[in-house]
Protein backbone atom coordinates (compact mmCIF):
# COMPACT_ATOMS: atom_id res chain seq x y z
CA UNK A 1 0.00 0.00 0.00
CA UNK A 2 2.82 2.42 0.87
CA UNK A 3 4.47 1.63 -2.47
CA UNK A 4 1.35 2.77 -4.34
CA UNK A 5 1.08 5.95 -2.28
CA UNK A 6 4.74 6.83 -2.78
CA UNK A 7 4.37 6.16 -6.50
CA UNK A 8 1.52 8.68 -6.64
CA UNK A 9 3.47 11.21 -4.61
CA UNK A 10 6.58 10.87 -6.79
CA UNK A 11 4.60 12.02 -9.85
CA UNK A 12 4.04 15.43 -8.21
CA UNK A 13 6.23 18.25 -6.97
CA UNK A 14 6.39 20.12 -3.69
CA UNK A 15 4.50 23.14 -5.05
CA UNK A 16 1.43 21.14 -6.11
CA UNK A 17 1.33 19.35 -2.76
CA UNK A 18 1.85 22.59 -0.84
CA UNK A 19 -0.97 24.22 -2.81
CA UNK A 20 -3.19 21.25 -2.04
CA UNK A 21 -2.51 21.57 1.67
CA UNK A 22 -3.15 25.32 1.46
CA UNK A 23 -6.50 24.65 -0.18
CA UNK A 24 -7.40 22.32 2.69
CA UNK A 25 -6.33 24.80 5.40
CA UNK A 26 -3.34 22.64 6.37
CA UNK A 27 0.20 23.94 7.00
CA UNK A 28 1.53 24.15 3.43
CA UNK A 29 5.32 23.71 3.38
CA UNK A 30 8.61 24.17 5.18
CA UNK A 31 10.80 26.79 3.51
CA UNK A 32 14.54 27.46 3.65
CA UNK A 33 15.64 23.84 3.91
CA UNK A 34 17.39 23.55 0.54
CA UNK A 35 18.78 20.46 -1.14
CA UNK A 36 22.53 20.46 -0.46
CA UNK A 37 23.36 17.13 -2.09
CA UNK A 38 21.70 14.62 -4.39
CA UNK A 39 19.18 15.48 -7.08
CA UNK A 40 15.60 15.03 -8.16
CA UNK A 41 12.44 14.76 -6.09
CA UNK A 42 12.76 13.02 -2.73
CA UNK A 43 9.68 11.17 -1.48
CA UNK A 44 9.35 8.68 1.34
CA UNK A 45 8.06 7.72 4.75
CA UNK A 46 9.42 9.76 7.63
CA UNK A 47 11.68 8.29 10.32
CA UNK A 48 12.05 10.99 12.96
CA UNK A 49 15.09 11.91 15.04
CA UNK A 50 14.97 14.55 17.78
CA UNK A 51 18.26 16.17 18.80
CA UNK A 52 18.78 18.43 21.80
CA UNK A 53 21.65 20.63 22.92
CA UNK A 54 24.07 19.33 25.55
CA UNK A 55 25.45 15.92 26.48
CA UNK A 56 23.47 12.77 27.36
CA UNK A 57 23.14 11.39 30.85
CA UNK A 58 26.07 9.12 31.70
CA UNK A 59 23.68 6.20 32.22
CA UNK A 60 22.47 6.36 28.62
CA UNK A 61 24.07 4.06 26.01
CA UNK A 62 26.55 5.87 23.80
CA UNK A 63 25.15 5.59 20.29
CA UNK A 64 25.92 8.24 17.70
CA UNK A 65 23.02 10.43 16.66
CA UNK A 66 21.09 9.07 13.69
CA UNK A 67 22.41 5.51 14.02
CA UNK A 68 19.20 4.13 15.56
CA UNK A 69 17.15 5.72 12.78
CA UNK A 70 19.25 3.96 10.15
CA UNK A 71 18.75 0.59 11.84
CA UNK A 72 14.98 1.19 11.94
CA UNK A 73 14.77 2.30 8.29
CA UNK A 74 13.62 0.58 5.09
CA UNK A 75 14.11 1.39 1.44
CA UNK A 76 11.07 3.72 1.72
CA UNK A 77 12.56 5.83 4.50
CA UNK A 78 13.49 9.50 4.60
CA UNK A 79 15.18 10.35 7.90
CA UNK A 80 14.02 13.71 9.28
CA UNK A 81 16.15 15.33 11.99
CA UNK A 82 14.83 17.94 14.40
CA UNK A 83 17.87 20.00 15.37
CA UNK A 84 18.20 22.43 18.32
CA UNK A 85 19.60 25.09 16.02
CA UNK A 86 23.14 25.45 17.34
CA UNK A 87 26.15 25.51 15.04
CA UNK A 88 26.94 21.78 14.98
CA UNK A 89 26.28 19.04 12.47
CA UNK A 90 23.01 17.19 12.84
CA UNK A 91 24.21 14.67 10.25
CA UNK A 92 27.58 13.56 8.89
CA UNK A 93 29.54 11.58 6.34
CA UNK A 94 29.75 8.17 7.99
CA UNK A 95 26.02 8.39 8.67
CA UNK A 96 25.41 9.14 4.98
CA UNK A 97 27.35 6.03 3.99
CA UNK A 98 25.50 3.92 6.53
CA UNK A 99 22.13 5.28 5.46
CA UNK A 100 22.85 4.70 1.80
CA UNK A 101 23.95 1.12 2.50
CA UNK A 102 20.67 0.58 4.38
CA UNK A 103 18.64 1.85 1.42
CA UNK A 104 17.56 5.13 3.03
CA UNK A 105 16.28 7.52 0.35
CA UNK A 106 17.61 10.71 1.90
CA UNK A 107 17.81 12.93 4.96
CA UNK A 108 16.18 16.23 5.91
CA UNK A 109 17.89 18.19 8.70
CA UNK A 110 16.22 21.18 10.35
CA UNK A 111 19.66 22.61 11.09
CA UNK A 112 23.25 22.29 9.87
CA UNK A 113 24.83 19.21 8.31
CA UNK A 114 28.50 18.38 7.81
CA UNK A 115 30.74 16.28 5.54
CA UNK A 116 28.77 17.66 2.64
CA UNK A 117 31.40 16.89 -0.01
CA UNK A 118 31.29 13.27 1.13
CA UNK A 119 27.51 13.11 0.73
CA UNK A 120 27.80 14.68 -2.73
CA UNK A 121 30.42 12.13 -3.70
CA UNK A 122 28.02 9.39 -2.67
CA UNK A 123 25.15 10.99 -4.55
CA UNK A 124 23.22 10.82 -1.27
CA UNK A 125 20.35 13.28 -0.92
CA UNK A 126 20.46 15.73 1.97
CA UNK A 127 18.22 18.73 2.60
CA UNK A 128 19.46 20.96 5.43
CA UNK A 129 19.43 24.55 6.62
CA UNK A 130 23.15 25.00 5.94
CA UNK A 131 26.55 23.34 6.11
CA UNK A 132 29.07 23.37 8.96
CA UNK A 133 32.31 21.64 9.88
CA UNK A 134 31.57 21.72 13.63
CA UNK A 135 31.03 18.36 15.28
CA UNK A 136 27.97 17.44 17.32
CA UNK A 137 30.16 15.73 19.93
CA UNK A 138 29.76 17.52 23.25
CA UNK A 139 27.22 19.90 21.74
CA UNK A 140 24.21 17.87 20.59
CA UNK A 141 22.80 14.44 21.37
CA UNK A 142 19.87 12.33 20.28
CA UNK A 143 16.95 12.42 22.70
CA UNK A 144 14.49 10.26 20.73
CA UNK A 145 14.06 8.26 17.54
CA UNK A 146 10.61 7.54 16.11
CA UNK A 147 8.64 10.11 18.07
CA UNK A 148 6.83 13.35 17.26
CA UNK A 149 8.98 16.31 16.24
CA UNK A 150 8.50 19.87 15.03
CA UNK A 151 10.07 21.06 11.76
CA UNK A 152 9.63 24.67 10.72
CA UNK A 153 6.74 25.01 13.13
CA UNK A 154 4.95 21.97 11.72
CA UNK A 155 4.25 18.80 13.72
CA UNK A 156 5.70 15.71 12.05
CA UNK A 157 5.08 12.14 13.17
CA UNK A 158 7.08 9.02 12.50
CA UNK A 159 5.56 7.33 9.46
CA UNK A 160 4.20 10.50 7.87
CA UNK A 161 4.85 11.15 4.17
CA UNK A 162 7.27 13.75 2.79
CA UNK A 163 8.10 15.24 -0.60
CA UNK A 164 11.08 17.55 -1.09
CA UNK A 165 12.60 19.18 -4.16
CA UNK A 166 14.24 22.41 -5.25
CA UNK A 167 11.30 24.51 -4.05
CA UNK A 168 10.74 23.18 -0.55
CA UNK A 169 9.82 20.40 1.85
CA UNK A 170 6.23 19.28 2.38
CA UNK A 171 5.06 16.84 5.04
CA UNK A 172 1.76 14.98 4.78
CA UNK A 173 0.17 13.36 7.80
CA UNK A 174 -0.87 9.75 7.21
CA UNK A 175 -4.47 10.62 8.04
CA UNK A 176 -4.48 13.43 5.45
CA UNK A 177 -2.74 11.59 2.63
CA UNK A 178 -5.70 10.71 0.41
CA UNK A 179 -7.40 14.11 0.46
CA UNK A 180 -4.10 15.97 0.02
CA UNK A 181 -2.99 13.78 -2.89
CA UNK A 182 -6.41 13.95 -4.56
CA UNK A 183 -6.26 17.75 -4.37
CA UNK A 184 -2.63 17.91 -5.51
CA UNK A 185 -3.33 15.69 -8.52
CA UNK A 186 -6.22 17.95 -9.55
CA UNK A 187 -3.97 21.00 -9.27
CA UNK A 188 -1.19 19.36 -11.26
CA UNK A 189 -3.64 18.33 -13.99
CA UNK A 190 -4.99 21.89 -14.25
CA UNK A 191 -1.48 23.31 -14.54
CA UNK A 192 -0.56 20.74 -17.20
CA UNK A 193 -3.58 21.85 -19.20
CA UNK A 194 -2.50 25.46 -18.85
CA UNK A 195 1.02 24.70 -20.06
CA UNK A 196 -0.41 22.87 -23.06
CA UNK A 197 -2.58 25.88 -23.86
CA UNK A 198 0.42 28.19 -23.73
CA UNK A 199 2.38 25.92 -26.06
CA UNK A 200 -0.61 26.07 -28.41
CA UNK A 201 -0.19 29.88 -28.50
CA UNK A 202 -3.12 30.81 -26.28
CA UNK A 203 -2.45 34.24 -24.66
CA UNK A 204 -1.06 33.96 -21.16
CA UNK A 205 -3.52 36.59 -19.93
CA UNK A 206 -6.30 34.16 -20.79
CA UNK A 207 -4.54 31.10 -19.46
CA UNK A 208 -3.60 32.77 -16.16
CA UNK A 209 -6.78 34.72 -15.66
CA UNK A 210 -9.46 34.65 -13.00
CA UNK A 211 -9.72 30.86 -13.02
CA UNK A 212 -6.03 30.56 -12.13
CA UNK A 213 -6.25 33.10 -9.31
CA UNK A 214 -9.14 31.20 -7.70
CA UNK A 215 -7.81 27.73 -8.45
CA UNK A 216 -7.22 26.79 -4.81
CA UNK A 217 -10.71 27.91 -3.86
CA UNK A 218 -12.13 25.80 -6.68
CA UNK A 219 -10.13 22.85 -5.37
CA UNK A 220 -11.94 22.74 -2.03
Amino acid sequence: MSDQKLHRLAKLDSCAVSDAKDSLALPPAVSDVPRLSGEGVLVGLVKTVRLVAGVPDASQPKVHLGARAIVQSTDQTVIVVSHPGIDAGGWGGVLSTGAQCAGVRGVIVDGPTRDLDEARGLGFTIFARRATARTARGRVYEEETGGTITIGGETVNDGDFVIADGSGVVFIARTDFERVLDAAERIAAKEATMVAALRASKPITEVMGADYETMLEQNK
